[in-house]
């Protein structure tokens, strides 16, 4: 495979109508202030594919302020009484699971126990995963509400809260009628108008015979009718309840269309109700199955497919309303009805009873439950009878998903299996990220074997991950669901030590969380051996020496557990050059490795594989170097030699890379330009980027191809690095853009000497960035004749000066003497005409400066700062937050820090995401107490009770302060910090705070994965068979 998603191609049969959406759930930022260009980007609105465009939403918002006519007293009455039971519920959809994202939502429901608190709403607002939320009432109070039941098919489920929780107005219920529902009857539908007030929607009921409406790949209900009408629900009226003029509830808010046709699908209450009495009376809900899918067809159709007069004679006349039967759409494999049912038998009669009806096979099904049916059908022509054994509906539903090495998962479920028409066996990748981070963020991935060790259920899965060592590389195939034809392979490093736990969630239908078991510990990693390879020979090169290069390639892969510094991915790869093969050096661009909490492995002339650390990170120039254990490497590997010549423009080179399949490719070529890096700054996500440094570019297409590699001369002298720049993330959507552009190698020389003696570089550096100016500005801004004439002496090809163009914020006293819109004409007496002379910062803690200030020449002595703490050393997980100080990006482009707490990324369905806490925010106050540092927060945030609220004080990236409040949740989003520490095995521990603040080492005992971050263009892929 190319790293490229499969495409498109559901089993099922497509709908009539494409254009039919559930009326979305509608997220907000509640109270919410956010910057621009957002990390981490809102889902605005579910619906087709539980993901709308941001565009939908004005267009679903205008459907809610159609003209309504006015109602009549009976019905202004009935109205005001059905207020009172509708509730707002807002909720978190914790995690992904089935065919659920993690998502933060709002949406209707409506009280309908009001002694035990029960509360009627849609099964895609209660999920399938975990859920965590609370209600509104109509007078604004508030109350946390869990779920006591979700549907495993059709869309209802049932919420549960402490009616005693609520002391200023009377809890009454809506009484569910599903048998006064008529064509015709006039109808209201009372909801929450985009979770901002509620809306009372008018419409009349046309069918009540129509299929349920698919919505793409998500979650779709199935057999079942659902009515019709013309209220035009939209955003945030899912569970909305659909009454009568006597103020009875009648139907469910399930469903609607989304290409401006008033017509919205309600789910009939009879199985709902059924539910009810069951959960009332403390009985379980029994759920039936024969995992076959049934669709109403009319008798034309059904005569088609052998249908004969005599049975349409008795249908009808026993049914003499009736124009439709039930015929089956999509029998599953090893199911119940596999090799008794055929795609396009006819039901004639259920344990001989003559039925038509969804609601009619529903009750004899879930009262069957392990016994058999006896079904009659016809096909083509004949009438055939089988035994079909009911099985239970909530086994084939899972209930419990593990989490190991990074990822989750939990058994293929009966709708995924429902929608492509497969098995309902099988072992489903439902957040597809860590180790098990396949070609793409998509969900939908099958696991069919674990180190060689087939992996046909979950509890078979779960056993061999419990045999595997941290870090083993293992074979992992798999399938995608879209595309069961294709067996894929890959070799996955499995992370056993960011992701110690193998812990096991289990649904608690009583108390309505998710329950966390740990299931084994890690096995420590196998200790590495030495490997033996050879390198590949190239060819057609300009010389032999040149040939040798490839001897000092190594494929680099760093994998994040944890998003820090505003870094968009979380996993990059890119050839890096050893410099020294007896110390196992590597230079690699930053833009593959942007910090050292990470994993990297070095892929030694395509055969061994070697674990990498971090050895330094440079500042402003856009390269780490790396290390690794030479005496694990039994290959010639070549030490490149660096030049201490800065290559100029115009010079022939040889230019060898490497594109994006990781294939070698080279050229002879020409250097077309050096200029000073002038990547944009991004407020809106404020990431590592080169600033202060000579960029090179030649004149050869491979160039953009490849993101990875060298110019070298004729004698194999390595003459600059070709590297990936991060740039900005695009205006016009979530994709960063990347420059592949060279760094001349005499800039390295200086770092790398102090790194092979042995010693930890210690740069200092300007607090600033440069731009250049033309001597015809410099003139005019002040610059003199002399000064201008010696620019022109000292530099022949290249006439510049460059100038203050943007401070890096300082913490502490430090005195600023260079301000912006200073001229910089020499430094330590050398004039500055190129960039690269300002190389002289890193080795000097003053520098004389002489500048032009306000057209004025002035002498200066121009102090250094170190780049000793440059680096982030310390992250907080708090509520679904990650949060550390400030990082040198942030300070590249801000004039103020407000506070060192600093918002870096956020996970969906999170109190963070809920609330609308976003990145670039700066948090400066918890309840009122300053927070000016990541130690007082914590103090603060462990002493906040769980599940309560706290006061948030903030500012945004662009100085503007909000206050929200903020609900705790410790059960899903532990407390968590990593340190940065040389003495573990890793270089970071982690700290959890427990429910009473106390620290403690480790990994939490309950919590969810740390996803913090969706990648956003090519990324890499695993290693692939």
């Amino acid at each position: 495979m190319n790293g490229t998603s499969p495409a498109t191609r559901s089993k099922r049969k497509l709908e009539i109508f494409s254009d039919e959406e559930r009326p979305q759930k509608q997220l907000r930022p509640i109270n919410g202030k956010i910057s621009p260009g957002d990390n981490t980007p809102e889902i605005h609105t579910i619906g087709r594919s539980l993901e709308a465009a941001e565009d939908d939403y004005d267009h679903d918002l205008a459907a809610f302020y159609q003209p309504q006519p006015a109602d009549t007293a009976e019905w202004q009455a009935t109205v005001e009484k059905v207020i009172s039971n509708v509730v707002s519920i807002r909720f978190c959809q914790t995690c992904a699971f089935d065919t659920d994202p993690a998502l933060t939502s709002e949406a209707t429901g409506f009280v309908v126990d009001a002694d035990q608190g029960y509360i009627l709403t849609n099964r895609h607002v209660v999920g399938s995963g975990p859920f965590w939320g609370y209600v509104v009432f109509d007078n604004h109070e508030e109350v946390d509400c869990f779920p006591v039941y979700r549907d495993p098919v059709h869309d209802f489920g049932i919420l549960r809260f402490d009616p005693k929780a609520i002391k200023y107005m009377p809890v009454s219920a809506l009484t569910l009628r599903p048998d006064l529902a008529k064509v015709g009857i006039e109808i209201r539908v009372v909801g929450n108008d985009a979770g901002e007030k509620l809306s009372i929607l008018s419409g009349v009921i046309s069918r009540l015979d129509r299929n349920a409406p698919e919505y793409g790949e998500g979650y779709s209900d199935f057999n079942t009718c659902y009515y019709q009408a013309n209220a035009a629900a939209s955003g945030g009226s899912s569970g909305s309840p659909v009454v009568n003029i006597d103020g009875f509830a009648i139907a469910l808010q399930a469903g609607g269309r989304s290409d401006g046709a008033s017509t919205d699908y309600f789910l009939p209450l009879d199985r709902p109700l059924r539910a009810l009495k069951c959960i009332q009376q403390g009985k379980p809900v029994e759920r039936g199955s024969i995992q076959c899918q049934f669709l109403m067809k009319p008798f034309d159709e059904c005569r088609r497919l052998g249908l004969t007069p005599q049975w349409e004679a008795a249908v009808r006349k026993q049914f003499p309303k009736e124009t439709n039967m039930l015929v089956a759409e999509i029998v599953l494999p090893e199911g119940p009805s596999h090799n008794n049912i055929e795609e396009g038998d006819v039901l004639l009669k259920v344990n001989g009873e003559l039925l038509t009806q969804f609601i009619r096979l529903d009750d004899i099904l879930d009262s069957s439950v392990g016994r058999s049916v006896r079904l009659t059908l016809q096909r083509g022509g004949e009438d055939i009878e089988v035994e079909v054994p009911v099985g239970d509906l909530h086994k084939i539903t899972p209930d419990r998903f593990v989490s190991v090495a990074g990822a989750s998962f939990h058994s293929l479920s009966y709708q995924q299996a429902r929608l492509y028409g497969i098995a309902c066996k099988g072992v489903f990748v439902c957040e597809s990220t860590g180790s098990f981070r396949f070609e793409s963020a998509d969900n939908g991935w099958m696991i069919q074997s674990v180190d060689q060790k087939k992996t046909p259920d979950l509890d078979t899965f779960i056993e061999v991950m419990k045999h595997i060592p941290d870090k083993k590389r293992v074979v992992v195939t798999y399938k995608h669901l879209r595309d069961l034809h294709t067996l894929n392979t890959s070799i996955i490093n499995v992370d056993r030590h960011w992701s110690t736990k193998m812990r096991l969630a289990v649904r608690n239908d009583t108390s309505g969380l998710w329950d966390f078991k740990d299931l084994a510990d890690a096995l420590p990693p196998i200790p590495p051996v030495r490997r033996k390879g050879a390198f590949i020979h190239l060819e057609n090169t300009s010389h032999p020496a040149v040939a040798d290069l490839v001897r000092s390639f190594v494929h680099v892969s760093c994998t994040m557990p944890v998003k820090l510094d505003g870094f968009p991915r979380n996993r990059k790869w890119g050839m890096g050059l050893v410099i020294d093969a007896e110390q196992g050096l590597v230079v690699i661009s930053r833009a593959i490795v942007p910090y050292d909490l990470c994993d990297i492995w070095i892929t030694i002339a395509d055969s061994i594989v070697v674990e990498g650390k971090v050895v330094f990170l440079h500042p402003l120039q856009n390269y780490a170097i790396v290390k690794y254990d030479p005496s694990l490497v039994d290959a010639p590997v070549l030490g490149a030699k660096l030049g201490n010549e800065t290559i100029t423009q115009g010079a022939s080179t040889t230019f060898i890379g490497y594109n994006r399949s990781g294939r070698i490719v080279h050229a002879a070529t020409t250097v077309t330009e050096m200029t000073a890096v002038a990547i944009p700054a991004n407020s809106g996500a404020p990431r590592y980027r080169a600033t202060n440094v000579d960029a090179i570019t030649v004149d050869t297409s491979l160039s953009g191809q490849c993101g990875s590699g060298v110019l070298v001369d004729k004698s194999g002298t390595v003459q600059a690095l070709w590297l990936t720049y991060l740039g900005e993330r695009s205006p016009h959507g979530s994709r960063d853009e990347e420059y592949h552009l060279g760094l001349a190698t005499p800039t390295l020389l200086p770092v790398v000497a102090q790194i092979r003696n042995g010693q930890v570089p210690k740069l200092r550096m300007l607090s600033m960035e440069f731009r250049s100016i033309h001597m015809s500005q410099a003139r005019v801004m002040g610059v003199s004749e002399e000064m201008i004439s010696r620019v022109s002496e000292v530099n022949k090809y290249n006439h510049q000066l460059f100038m203050v163009s943007k401070r890096t914020f300082e913490r502490g006293d430090q005195p600023q003497v260079l301000l912006e819109g200073d001229i910089i004409l020499t430094l330590n007496g050398n004039m500055i005409t190129k960039v690269s002379q300002f190389d002289v910062m890193y080795s000097h803690e003053v520098l004389d400066a002489v500048i032009v200030r306000d057209c004025q020449q002035m002498e200066l002595q121009v102090p250094t700062v170190s780049a000793d703490d440059i680096e982030t050393d310390r992250a907080i997980s708090f509520c679904g937050a990650i949060l550390h100080a400030p990082h040198h990006a942030v300070r590249q482009q801000i004039s103020k820090l407000h506070s060192e707490v600093y918002v870096s990324a956020r996970t969906r369905g999170s109190p963070a995401y809920q609330y609308g806490l976003a990145p670039t925010n700066f948090i400066t106050h918890i309840n009122g107490k300053p927070t000016p540092d990541l130690n007082t927060f914590l103090d603060a945030v462990t002493k906040i009770p769980d599940n309560t609220y706290f006061r948030i004080k903030a500012i945004t990236f662009d100085n503007v302060p909000w206050v929200i409040t903020m609900k705790k949740n410790e059960h899903y989003f532990p407390t968590m910090e990593w340190i940065k520490d040389s003495s573990e095995t890793c270089g970071w521990k982690r700290i959890t705070y427990e429910g009473d603040g106390k620290p403690v080492e480790g990994e939490p005992t309950e919590g969810l994965l740390p996803v913090t971050a969706e990648d956003n263009g090519e990324m890499d892929v695993l290693e692939e068979v």
